[in-house]
Formats: C-alpha cells, sequence, structure tokens
C-alpha cells in the first residue's frame, strides 16, 4: 500500500508540476492574439502568428520612429526630392536599419521578421521617401554573404549605423535588368579594374555612399561574365546625375550613375570572378518577398483609410458607409488583404528559416504588387474627388504603386519564372 500511495503522489506531484509549467509558459506568452480579420484594423499590433512578443514591441518602436520622424516632414521631403541624412542615423541610433548584419559587424543579427517589419511600417504610414528596404534588406545582405572580412568590417558597420547610404547598380539604360545585355564594362589593367558605363533608376542613388554595381568583366559569357564591385563616395571617374522626376515615390531619391575610366583595386570586387549573375540570383527572393510585403501592406493601410472616409463622408443623407456599393466594395477589399496577408506571412515564414524558393518569392511578388494597385485603386474610388487630390494619402498611395510591378523584375517575369517551375520536366 506504501509503494502504491508513493506512485500516486509521484504522478500527482508531476501531474502538478506541468500545470504549473504550462501555466508559466502561457502567462510568459501573453495573451491568445487575435487573427487580423477579426482585429479592429488590418494594421494592428499582436494579431499575426508568425510573430511574438519582442517583435510587438520591435514595431511600436518602429511605428513610432516612423510617425514622429518621417510623418510630420514627409511632404517637405518629396518637394526636396530626398529625405535628410540625419534621417538614416536616427534610424541607425534605434536599430532600425540592417537589422540582419551579423553582431560582430555592429548588427544585431535577426532574421527577416523584424525587417519586414520595417517594410510593413513604412508603407502603413504612407511615407516612402526613405530607402531604408534596400539600403538595410537588398544592399547590405550582398556585403554580408559575399564580401571579405575586410569589405564587412570595413562597410557594414557604416550601413548600419546609417553613417553610410547603400545603393544597388543593376539597371540600364538600354538592357533594364537584362544580365546579358548590360554594357557597364570592366577590364582588367595589372591589379586594378578599369570601369566603364552608366546605370539608370538608382534608388538611393543621389545620397549613395556606396554602391553595388554590376559589370561585364568577360563580355563572351554574357550573364555569366558579370562581376560585382563596391564604388565609393568619392572616387575618381564616379559620377552621379541629376535626381529623376517620377510619378510616384516623390521623396525616394533616384538617379543615373555614370563611371568613366573609374580605377578600382582588385579588393572592390565583391564576391567571385564572373559570379555575379549567381550572387544576385540567389538574393533576388529576398528582394521579391520584400516587394510583395510591401505591396500588402500598402493595401491594407489603403484600406483603413478608405474605411475610415466612408464611415465619416456625409453623402445621400448619410454616410458613405451606408450605400451597399460601398460596403460590398469594402468587403472585396478587405477579404483580398486577408488572403493576400496569409501568403506573404507564409512565405516570410519560410524565408526565415531559408526556405523561400524562387518561384514562391516571384509568386509573392507579383501578386502583392497586383494587389496594392488593385485596392489603391478602389481606395481612390471611394474617396473620389479627395481621392485625386495629391494631400491625401490615398492619392499618393495610388501612384506610388504603379512602379511595385516593374522593379525586381517585371510581374510577367514573375509569371515566366513560375512557370517554369511547374512545367519543369
Amino acid at each position: 500500500m506504501l509503494r502504491v500511495s508513493s506512485r500516486t503522489a509521484a504522478r500527482a506531484a508531476n501531474t502538478a508540476l506541468r500545470r504549473f509549467s504550462t501555466a508559466v509558459e502561457a502567462e510568459a506568452a501573453g495573451p491568445a492574439r487575435l487573427h487580423p480579420a477579426q482585429a479592429d484594423s488590418l494594421m494592428a499590433i499582436g494579431t499575426r502568428d508568425i510573430f511574438d512578443s519582442d517583435h510587438d514591441m520591435f514595431r511600436e518602436m518602429a511605428r513610432k520612429f516612423w510617425q514622429d520622424e518621417v510623418v510630420p516632414f514627409h511632404a517637405e521631403w518629396e518637394k526636396a526630392g530626398e529625405v535628410p541624412r540625419e534621417l538614416w542615423t536616427k534610424a541607425g541610433e534605434l536599430g532600425l536599419l540592417s537589422t540582419m548584419v551579423p553582431e560582430e559587424y555592429g548588427g544585431l543579427g535577426l532574421d527577416c521578421k523584424n525587417a519586414a517589419i520595417m517594410w510593413e511600417e513604412q508603407s502603413y504610414c504612407g511615407c516612402t521617401g526613405p530607402g531604408f528596404a534596400m539600403h538595410s534588406d537588398i544592399v547590405a545582405p550582398y556585403i554580408t554573404n559575399y564580401g571579405t572580412d575586410e569589405q564587412k568590417s570595413r562597410i557594414l558597420p557604416k550601413l548600419v549605423s546609417g553613417e553610410w547610404i547603400g545603393a544597388l547598380g543593376m539597371t540600364e539604360p538600354s538592357a533594364g535588368s537584362d544580365f546579358a545585355n548590360i554594357k557597364t564594362v570592366a577590364k582588367q589593367d595589372g591589379d586594378d579594374w578599369i570601369i566603364n558605363g552608366s546605370k539608370v533608376f538608382i534608388t538611393n542613388g543621389w545620397l549613395c555612399d556606396v554602391v553595388i554595381v554590376c559589370a561585364k568583366t568577360d563580355p563572351s559569357k554574357g550573364a555569366h561574365g558579370v562581376s560585382l564591385f563596391l564604388i565609393e563616395e568619392g572616387m575618381e571617374g564616379f559620377k552621379k546625375g541629376s535626381k529623376l522626376n517620377k510619378m510616384g515615390l516623390k521623396a525616394q531619391d533616384t538617379s543615373e550613375l555614370f563611371f568613366d575610366e573609374l580605377r578600382v583595386p582588385k579588393s572592390a570586387m565583391l564576391g567571385p570572378l564572373n559570379k555575379g549573375f549567381y550572387c544576385v540570383m540567389q538574393e533576388l527572393p529576398q528582394e521579391r518577398l520584400l516587394i510583395g510585403d510591401i505591396g500588402v501592406s500598402a493595401a491594407e493601410a489603403v484600406f483603413e483609410w478608405s474605411k475610415e472616409y466612408a464611415m465619416e463622408r456625409k453623402a445621400f443623407k448619410g454616410t458613405l458607409s451606408s450605400l451597399q456599393t460601398v460596403q460590398h466594395k469594402l468587403a472585396e477589399m478587405k477579404t483580398d488583404c486577408l488572403v493576400g496577408r496569409a501568403f506573404i506571412d507564409q512565405c516570410i515564414a519560410l524565408h526565415a528559416e531559408k526556405k523561400l524558393d524562387t518561384s514562391m518569392a516571384s509568386m509573392a511578388k507579383y501578386w502583392g504588387s497586383d494587389l496594392q494597385s488593385k485596392i489603391a485603386d478602389h481606395g481612390v474610388q471611394i474617396h473620389g474627388g479627395w481621392g485625386y487630390m495629391s494631400e491625401y494619402p490615398v492619392c499618393r498611395a495610388y501612384v506610388d504603386a504603379r512602379v511595385q510591378s516593374i522593379y525586381g523584375g517585371s510581374n510577367e517575369i514573375m509569371k515566366e519564372v513560375i512557370a517554369r517551375s511547374i512545367l519543369k520536366p
């Protein structure tokens, strides 16, 4: 009997311990998350399962930064065609730039989820000027993944702090992003390379301190004869064209870059000789996911602005929201946003585990950017004449959306990539 009682007591103690541990874990995890469909806003913090409480705190800090440091001044920056460099250093001081850079180079060593929070919060505030995503999550990863110890030690801390601004010089006037037709050429001269050519539509091009340039090092090999070079501000033969006057993204500096007998040492090459195409292919999934997530986030913001406007705008002895046509349009917009969000979040989770492939990233890019334009168009329609006025964020969202289906590989190319994955032998 004593033995039986002891066993019973042991089982009871173990059960109590498990219950206590479960309660502690539940308390630490916080309250259960609402599904985004059930929240008051599609932009509500703490509603998405791919994020935890640490991500929520990071989002709160990021949201405060965008609201306090960017929103009040963005209209002024749109007129200037650029944001002040001080904004970059403020973001750097808060740890909001290049969050995926390893700690040994001054970064936080985080995965893509914190980076995604920054993309999303920029879209939520409707301020497209700062080219942080290009700098932090396109340029910095190239240097992290392909740079030498010297290149990483010297450049990455400056990108993390915002002291330096990064750009990617890929697109050309006649070739677009077609690597086989790149005209910029690098010829070897002893231990140096001489670069001649030009780039166009370069985000952060006017402000950049370092730009990754794609150049032909073996023209006979087409796309497989391209190498990457790190070109820095102040190098003789490197010149920046004027800021380009764009349809949208008015506060985001975009310019041409020119290379005239630009001599660089062999230590300026980023990654292996003639492997630039391979490096770019490896980095494109993150770039395309970035564009898709920005697209869905911008769509979510437009939906919220449109809902608020419809509930306040007086029309026909009531508000716009009392009209069935508007009600149904809002229902369609919210559903489309939630469907897009579910897929994009799945892609973010996969990418955090390094499992996102080119095909899925292409789906995310084309679907998210198409959705962005579709929802922006509906938002303008709901706002009526005011939606055509640039002081309304929905108007700016409409013109800012248009480029999303073009850069990062056009959406037509995305469908080609997806089709190849479907039909491969």
